[in-house]
């Protein structure tokens, strides 16, 4: 879905701002990603083409790796299975705690990517959830742009990798444990499980616990 390019399109959810903390952070500051983002839509002769995602609010939208954004996943090999961690792990206060496995990228090697996913939540969705978890004013703080970017993944693909199973399963429990309210979809939590099955999370450091 082509979007015409007049005026800002899209914000940034609070939610994404921890990928630009820490030493595998996004270096550019999120304002700046932000305007690079609209410079592109709006010099793009249809605007940027925002591509449905896994429910009708989320959108994704793929463009260069304009921030040098390090990989936030790699596969799994005889090399380095052993440095694989797990533990129950909480994103956000108020989240119910689900289990877990990552690297941390002091012990693997992680490629750098040539494309970016970036992934949007219609701003209804967003509200919604924000309210969820206490926050009452959210519809008057949160920005009037239609979109708000929620995460910002580096791969060498133009189209949406299967999120983790565990993040489907949170999203059925509904926006009071942290997840979306989108039903489980058996077929694609399947095609998740084959792909995480051989690959895994990279962090910095080791994850809050609850």
């Amino acid at each position: 879905m082509a979007v015409p390019a007049r005026g800002p399109l899209f914000f940034m959810d609070p939610f994404v701002l921890r990928q630009f903390r820490g030493p595998r952070g996004i270096s550019m500051d999120p304002d700046a990603f932000l305007h690079e983002l609209h410079q592109r839509h709006a010099s793009s002769t249809n605007g940027l083409t925002l591509v449905d995602g896994y429910a009708p609010f989320c959108k994704h939208v793929f463009v260069d790796n304009f921030a040098d954004v390090p990989a936030g996943q790699c596969r799994i090999d005889a090399q380095n299975r052993r440095h694989l961690r797990s533990g129950y792990v909480v994103r956000q206060p108020g989240e119910l705690p689900v289990l877990s496995r990552w690297f941390l990228s002091a012990d693997v090697r992680v490629p750098r990517c040539a494309r970016l996913d970036v992934i949007l939540y219609a701003r209804e969705q967003l509200v919604k959830e924000h309210v969820s978890r206490g926050e009452s004013d959210a519809e008057m703080r949160l920005p009037r742009a239609p979109y708000g970017v929620v995460s910002i993944k580096a791969q060498d693909v133009d189209h949406e990798l299967p999120m983790q199973p565990i993040t489907a399963m949170r999203n059925a429990l509904g926006v009071e444990e942290g997840g979306s309210g989108v039903p489980l979809d058996r077929d694609a939590y399947v095609r998740s499980v084959a792909y995480w099955q051989d690959h895994v999370v990279v962090l910095d450091v080791n994850p809050d616990g609850p």
